[in-house]
């Protein structure tokens, strides 16, 4: 069969010859010339009746300069997927252990922070919100912990679409390096932190540059063809449950170790997470290649920014009112996925939360069986997504978030009904395998539509949704726990779980 096709505008002929042979291999010859017409010509050779289909490419592209990557035709994971991974895995180590080192924290605030100081004041508010929904004393540090986990992610709610608008115009490199810095600084800061106030202001500039985790996702679809990015996505879920795995271990040690100590014993480990943090910068700083090149970029800050508004108006955040340039098919798709996910995330994160409350108050559980409960889940997660959502093909992903969204109702009508350790571990184990697969397949889907000079936007918008949800679920899943209980609370979540479910289901989302 041979084919000729003819474009105008072009002074650069190609002539690309495809052979398909009798093994299924296809060989390919190419030649180029100047002639005068403006053509350029291909011609298809096939044999046994097959049909090749292949995608015509520019002169630009041909002579050189860099071809788009969402070509469904490669298979093959680029190297920038696991440059992210590291860097990601860097910044979670860093993050996480911090969360074992919460409550000592808190308590040698409590001891050494000045009458007058930050620390007294907000616990009062915590008390009147913990006399206000009748949760014991006991629990104090859990809601202070929750209170700033509240506040880190809002941060993130703000910053994540600003910071994927910057890197759409600047590049994702620039903006990325700018990100570590912020967060390496903040570890500077908590070392430096002899009172609350520093503390907090050090974990404020913290949440403000984790921009870097929706950066990695659009840096993920930037590099990753339609068949890959579902891999890349995974890989980024695996380094959360790494993280969350290794992170708290290192964290828990250095607990351990504060026991024996006196004074500013907080700088040690804040050093240590500095040091990560500093290994993260020099890292990206010699490995990782600018992945949106400058024709593709959004021509002005005033373009990418200048909608500063929709990035923090809830009604504009929903319909995506930043991203332009996109068909009003994608839009509608966008807009779906994202509230999706935000009730979903609402409903999850609130009811994570407060698992806490309910291994203390139900099973009388130890922080070190906490500990090894939160592993267990992670543990899962990472196995689940290496072994298994990593290697989906492309036609699978919905059906596999989908059937996520439809796993985490047993799993909390299992907690909400367990009075024994064995349903209990039967729900987290269905929590820890549905996580596995919403979140990845979800920012996949996301991950496919608007054009390159709007991935760090969307993505960034897609992750603020997340924060969003992240910063209120928390706070109303404690008032229905304490106020209806524990059972009702989580069989009213896991029958609201159903709605995402339902609605992704009959989506026309692919």
């Amino acid at each position: 069969m041979v084919q000729t096709c003819s474009a105008s505008g072009q002074l650069r002929t190609t002539h690309i010859t495809y052979t398909r042979s009798d093994n299924g291999e296809a060989e390919t010859d190419i030649q180029s010339g100047t002639i005068p017409q403006n053509r350029t010509e291909i011609t298809c050779t096939t044999t046994k009746s097959t049909t090749v289909r292949r995608k015509v490419t520019t002169t630009s592209e041909l002579n050189g300069s860099p071809v788009s990557s969402n070509s469904t035709g490669s298979l093959r994971t680029h190297p920038t997927v696991y440059i992210v991974f590291v860097s990601l895995l860097l910044d979670l180590l860093a993050f996480t252990m911090i969360l074992p080192l919460l409550p000592s924290l808190l308590d040698h605030y409590r001891i050494n922070d000045s009458p007058n100081g930050l620390y007294p004041w907000l616990l009062g508010k915590v008390r009147y919100f913990q006399e206000f929904v009748g949760a014991p004393d006991r629990f104090n540090s859990v809601l202070f912990g929750g209170f700033l986990g509240s506040m880190f992610s809002f941060l993130q709610f703000v910053a994540s679409p600003l910071v994927g608008g910057l890197s759409d115009v600047y590049g994702r490199k620039p903006i990325m390096l700018l990100c570590l810095f912020g967060i390496a600084f903040s570890y500077v800061m908590w070392a430096l932190s002899k009172n609350f106030a520093l503390f907090v202001l050090a974990r404020v500039i913290g949440g403000i540059s984790k921009g870097n985790v929706s950066l990695s996702m659009a840096v993920i679809a930037d590099v990753s063809s339609l068949a890959t990015r579902g891999r890349g996505m995974a890989l980024v879920g695996i380094a959360f449950s790494v993280g969350f795995i290794v992170g708290p271990v290192i964290g828990a040690m250095f607990a351990h170790w504060s026991h024996g100590q006196s004074g500013n014993w907080f700088v040690v480990p804040a050093l240590f997470a500095l040091g990560l943090a500093l290994t993260d910068v020099a890292f990206v700083l010699v490995c990782f290649k600018e992945t949106l090149p400058k024709e593709k970029r959004a021509k002005s800050v005033a373009g990418s920014l200048g909608q500063a508004a929709s990035y923090i108006s809830l009604p504009d955040l929903f319909r995506f009112k930043a991203v332009k340039n996109i068909s009003r098919s994608d839009l509608v798709e966008l807009q779906q996925l994202g509230f999706i996910y935000f009730v979903y995330l609402f409903l999850y994160s609130g009811l994570e939360f407060t698992l806490t409350f309910l291994t203390h108050h139900t099973f009388n559980y130890t922080s070190m069986q906490q500990g090894w409960m939160f592993f267990v889940i992670g543990l899962t997660m990472a196995v689940m997504q290496g072994g298994y959502v990593r290697r989906l093909p492309e036609h699978k992903i919905k059906p596999t978030a989908v059937l996520g969204l439809l796993l985490i109702v047993p799993s909390f009508v299992c907690v909400g009904l367990a009075s024994s350790p064995v349903l209990l571990y039967i729900g987290l184990l269905l929590f820890a395998v549905s996580t596995a697969m919403v979140v990845p397949c979800m920012t996949t889907l996301v991950s496919k539509l608007g054009s390159h000079d709007q991935k760090g936007t969307v993505m960034g918008i897609f992750r603020s949704l997340g924060a969003l949800a992240r910063a209120v679920g928390p706070i109303v899943a404690s008032i229905g726990f304490w106020s209806i209980g524990s059972t009702v609370t989580y069989l009213l979540g896991g029958i609201a779980l159903l709605w995402p479910w339902m609605m992704l289901r009959r989506t026309n989302i692919v």
